[in-house]
């Protein structure tokens, strides 16, 4: 007797078509992450060489042929040497780079990031806030 309430109960849990729903959201995550987490690590590379680049030259053209050996073997491929802004203040020199990377998706969908980063001060973005 009790069976019988047991199979008249409401059932839960995801049914297929949820679940299949959940999947691709999850996959569309996953490829937008292992296209997005490169520029990341790459802008993270930036970030270390400029500043190892600052403390090691004394001149702009060194501070830009130090940047470049650096970008060499760090798989730098955004930003050059050239690209950087090197502006000497009353604490030594400031370092800052600022770049946008466009990441396609899919057909005509994609995503631009901008990235900035600065050795020796504040970042260039925020100088033009205050």
């Amino acid at each position: 007797m009790k069976q019988g309430c047991f199979a008249m109960g409401r059932q839960n849990g995801l049914s297929l078509a949820g679940f299949i729903f959940v999947i691709i959201i999850v996959a569309l995550l996953a490829v937008l992450g292992m296209k997005v987490v490169p520029t990341v690590v790459e802008y993270t590379a930036i970030k270390k060489a400029i500043t190892n680049a600052k403390n090691s030259g004394t001149s702009a053209a060194e501070i830009q042929s130090a940047f470049d050996k650096q970008r060499t073997t760090s798989y730098i491929d955004s930003v050059s040497g050239k690209d950087l802004e090197i502006v000497r203040t009353a604490d030594g020199w400031e370092v800052s780079v600022a770049y946008q990377k466009k990441i396609g998706l899919f057909g005509p969908a994609s995503l631009l990031i901008d990235y900035a980063a600065t050795a020796g001060g504040e970042a260039a973005g925020n100088k033009a806030q205050q």
